[in-house]
């Protein structure tokens, strides 16, 4: 009976102590949406990195990316994506093609470049993980599990920086082994931007095929 008592007891406390870890989570991604809500413009630089040993693939990719509000200009892997916050322009000037459409960038399910620093306030159960001290800054990860089980990502871990409350790295891992980490580079925010800065003209692409999609 008195080690019955005893499990019980542990177990109460663990809960317990999951619950309050839980509530820091959630209490340290709402100082980060917050911090990400007040800025005006925000420009990052960032790596991109895919591995999976089962299947021998390690690729290095680096790109940038500026948001404003739901709008962004994206350069990843040689590609420009364009939102203007109705219609999305893919430029890819190896095809020499310009694709537009409407698709998506509005679906609150979709995760686009305008909500990479706030997409994890739907769809996940999350939790208080590791902290790390990277380059003298504080790192404190969180753990996200997504709620559908017909996501294809076992988990993903979130990297804060604890002093200025930004977004230092994310690190998925999909059920099939393939871990991707992108890494903040360099981020600044109210930088001064063209007023055509998310503008697509498509003078500047004479000799380009444009397919509209919709």
């Amino acid at each position: 009976m008195n080690k019955f008592l005893t499990i019980v007891l542990l177990l109460l406390g663990f809960s317990v102590i999951t619950n309050a870890q839980d509530k820091k989570a959630k209490s340290l991604l709402d100082e980060v949406t917050s911090k990400i809500k007040s800025y005006n413009n925000i420009v990052i630089d960032f790596k991109y990195t895919l591995n999976n040993a089962k299947e021998n693939i390690n690729q290095n990719s680096k790109g940038n990316v500026t948001l404003q509000g739901n709008k962004y200009v994206l350069n990843f892997m040689g590609v420009t994506k364009v939102f203007d916050g109705k219609k999305t322009y893919t430029i890819v000037p190896e095809d020499e093609e310009v694709t537009i459409s409407s698709v998506n960038d509005n679906d609150e399910k979709a995760i686009t470049p305008s909500k990479m620093l706030t997409f994890f306030n739907t769809g996940y159960k999350f939790a208080w993980d590791i902290p790390q001290n990277i380059n003298g800054r504080k790192i404190q990860y969180i753990k996200l599990t997504p709620n559908s089980t017909k996501d294809q990502r076992k988990e993903i871990l979130l990297g804060v920086d604890v002093q200025t409350k930004t977004i230092y790295n994310l690190i998925e891992i999909g059920k099939n082994g393939t871990k991707t980490t992108l890494t903040v580079n360099s981020f600044k925010t109210n930088q001064p931007l063209s007023k055509n800065q998310f503008t697509f003209v498509a003078s500047k692409y004479p000799n380009y095929y444009i397919n509209k999609l919709d």
